[in-house]
């Protein structure tokens, strides 16, 4: 029986490659032996993870990250960074226990002052939160460069560092630019829709004298427009937020995926094996002739 098939190869540095299925199946197994193992380090248990700070066995990126954002310092212990922890630990304490003093104080003694320096010690303590958290993932040793899981991490840490991470630089001012004006529309049009919602109650509030310059009705009404322009705002910073995450690890992924301007065709007769996973044959222990088409970019 003669049958018509194509077997779609690619060939990354000579255009005489010969399609061989033993090597595309060496590939396909060492991918997926790649990936497994990458899964595996990923998959979380209590057991694992802690032997992974005991440096037994080998954790994933992730993992680590996980980690450190429920207890800050483990991946430094992961990464045998040990002289940070005392840096770590005693940062966040003194900033946040001198924080909260203060916020507790302006309780009571009703100074601002007081509010002020407390809630910037506390910013603090947060800063050193993040810090840990940035420094355990660049700390972090991986077996592939760029790393997806690292580069996505950047950027959920700092908008646009993952991009940098990748080398794709002239990306970080369209994301911030996107970034920032979805902040700028999300806090005008929060700052209308609370002036049109003082408006709105004063208008309609008995036993108010002074009416403001505008009815209930009209008031009202932009109160709902800009509190949809509001929330719309909301969901667009989101969602840019969220693209330049999933941006930074799909590049990541595809940082070593190369295409040249030299893109050739080549069809040629071929005998089909059996064990060919390409092979539709109704037969299968009968060979098959048909045409191979090359591509090579």
């Amino acid at each position: 029986m003669l049958m018509l098939a194509f077997c779609l190869t690619f060939f990354a540095q000579r255009s005489d490659a010969q399609f061989k299925e033993e090597a595309f199946q060496q590939n396909y197994n060492e991918r997926v032996d790649s990936t497994a193992k990458a899964d595996t380090a990923n998959q979380f248990s209590f057991k694992k993870y802690f032997g992974g700070l005991a440096h037994k066995n080998t954790l994933g990126i992730s993992t680590v990250f996980g980690g450190s954002v429920i207890l800050p310092g483990t991946a430094q212990i992961y990464n045998k960074d040990y002289w940070k922890l005392p840096i770590i630990y005693g940062g966040i304490g003194a900033l946040a226990g001198t924080g909260g003093y203060y916020l507790s104080r302006y309780n009571t003694s009703g100074n601002a002052d007081d509010k002020t320096l407390g809630t910037w010690l506390l910013a603090g303590a947060g800063a050193v939160y993040w810090g840990s958290l940035m420094d355990g993932v660049a700390c972090f040793k991986s077996e592939r460069e760029p790393d997806p899981g690292r580069a996505t991490l950047y950027s959920i840490l700092l908008p646009g560092l993952g991009q940098i991470y990748n080398g794709e630089l002239f990306k970080v001012p369209i994301y911030w630019g996107l970034l920032i004006g979805g902040v700028h529309f999300w806090m005008t049009n929060d700052v209308n829709y609370k002036r049109f919602k003082w408006i709105h109650n004063q208008a309609t509030m008995e036993g108010v004298e002074e009416r403001p310059p505008i009815s209930g009705e009209t008031a009202k009404w932009y109160r709902d427009v800009y509190r949809r322009y509001r929330d719309y705002s909301i969901v667009a910073t989101i969602a840019f937020y969220l693209l330049q995450v999933i941006d930074a690890n799909v590049f990541a992924y595809m940082h070593d995926f190369q295409v040249d301007d030299n893109i050739t065709m080549n069809i040629a007769p071929t005998v089909i094996a059996p064990d060919n996973a390409y092979a539709l044959q109704s037969n299968p222990t009968d060979n098959a002739i048909g045409l191979r088409l090359g591509l090579r970019f």
